[in-house]
C-alpha cells in the first residue's frame, strides 16, 4: 500500500471520529455551547472560562477544522500523483465538495438554532439531511482510498448485474440512517423511564412527532439488514473475486451485529455511550458496503506504463 493510500486510510478514521464526537454532542446537550455563533464560539476566537458544553462543543469545532485540513490535503495529494481521469482524483473531488457541505449544515444547526432542546420538524430535517451528507462523505473517502493504488485503476464499466441490488441497498441504509438520525434526536430530547414508558410514548397521539416516528426506525432497520443481505449473498453466490467475498461476509456481519446493537440501545433506554456505538456501527456498516459494492461492480487492471506515477 503506498503513502498516499495510507494517509487516505487514516483521514477517513480521523472523520469517523468526529462524527463520533458530533453524536456525543448531540446526546449531551451540547450544540449550543458556543451559542447561536459560527465559526466563532460566545462570538470569541478562545472563549474564556468555558463551561463544560462550551469545551464539548469546542472540541468537535477544532476537530471539524482539522478534518477539513486533512481533506484539503488529501486532494492536493491525490492530483499530484494521479494522472487526469483516475478513479482517485474524482472521488477526492467529492470528498471536498462534501466535506464543504457537511460544515454548512453544521453551521446552520447552529445559525438557526436547531440545537439542544430545540424540538422543531426542521431540526429532525437538519438532522436526515446531515446524516445523507455524513454517508456521501464516507463513500467517497472510502473510494478514494480504495483506489489510491496506482496499481488500482479502474476498468470502465465494471459487471452490471449486481448494480440494482446494491441501489436498492443504498437506498436502504440511507433511509435507515435518516430515521436513525431523528430516533435519536427523539432519545435526547424524550428520554424514556422504563421500556413500557418508553413504548407510551411512541403510541401516544398526542405526543412529539420526534417521539413517534422512532417506530419507524426498527422497522426500516430489518428492512436494511434485508437489503444488505441479499447484495452479500449475489456476491457470494455469482463472484470468484477474494475481495468481494470477503466484504461481503463483513457487510452482512457487521449487518447482523448492527441489529442487536438496536435492541441493545432500546432496553437499555439508549445512554450516550450506546448511541455512539451504534452510530459506528452503522458508519462501519456503510463503508463496508461500500468496499463491497466498489470490488463487485469495478474491474481493476494495472495502470498502462505511459499512465504510471511515481508511488507514493
Amino acid at each position: 500500500m503506498s503513502r498516499l493510500a495510507r494517509f487516505a486510510w487514516v483521514t477517513l478514521a480521523f472523520i469517523l471520529a468526529v462524527i463520533l464526537w458530533g453524536a456525543f454532542v448531540r446526546a449531551t446537550g451540547s450544540g449550543a455551547g458556543c451559542g447561536a455563533h459560527w465559526p466563532l464560539c460566545n462570538g470569541e476566537v478562545l472563549p474564556r472560562a468555558p463551561a463544560l458544553a462550551t469545551m464539548i462543543e469546542l472540541t468537535h469545532r477544532v476537530t471539524s477544522g482539522l478534518a477539513l485540513v486533512l481533506v484539503a490535503t488529501l486532494v492536493v495529494w491525490v492530483f499530484r500523483r494521479r494522472p487526469r481521469g483516475h478513479a482517485a482524483r474524482r472521488a477526492a473531488a467529492a470528498s471536498m465538495a462534501l466535506i464543504l457541505t457537511e460544515a454548512l449544515v453544521g453551521a446552520g444547526l447552529v445559525l438557526f438554532e436547531l440545537v439542544a432542546e430545540n424540538e422543531s420538524v426542521a431540526r429532525a430535517l437538519f438532522m436526515a439531511v446531515h446524516l445523507v451528507n455524513t454517508f456521501l462523505l464516507l463513500a467517497a473517502l472510502t473510494l478514494t482510498a480504495r483506489f489510491a493504488d496506482e496499481d488500482a485503476a479502474p476498468r470502465p464499466p465494471g459487471p452490471r448485474r449486481h448494480a440494482w441490488v446494491f441501489g436498492l441497498t443504498f437506498l436502504a441504509l440511507v433511509l435507515v440512517g435518516a430515521s436513525g438520525a431523528v430516533a435519536a434526536l427523539g432519545d435526547t430530547l424524550y428520554p424514556a423511564e422504563s421500556l413500557l414508558a418508553g413504548l407510551a410514548q411512541d403510541l401516544s397521539p398526542t405526543t412529539s412527532v420526534l417521539v413517534r416516528l422512532r417506530l419507524l426506525h426498527p422497522i426500516l432497520a430489518l428492512a436494511g439488514t434485508l437489503a444488505v443481505a441479499l447484495a452479500s449473498a449475489r456476491v457470494l453466490q455469482t463472484s470468484h473475486a477474494p475481495g468481494a467475498r470477503r466484504w461481503a461476509w463483513i457487510a452482512v456481519s457487521l449487518a447482523l451485529v448492527q441489529v442487536g446493537a438496536g435492541f441493545l440501545n432500546v432496553a437499555l433506554l439508549a445512554p450516550v455511550w450506546m448511541q455512539i456505538l451504534h452510530l459506528w456501527l452503522a458508519d462501519l456498516l456503510w463503508v463496508a458496503v461500500v468496499l463491497l459494492a466498489s470490488h463487485a461492480l469495478v474491474s481493476t487492471a494495472p495502470v498502462p506504463a505511459r499512465a504510471r506515477v511515481v508511488p507514493a
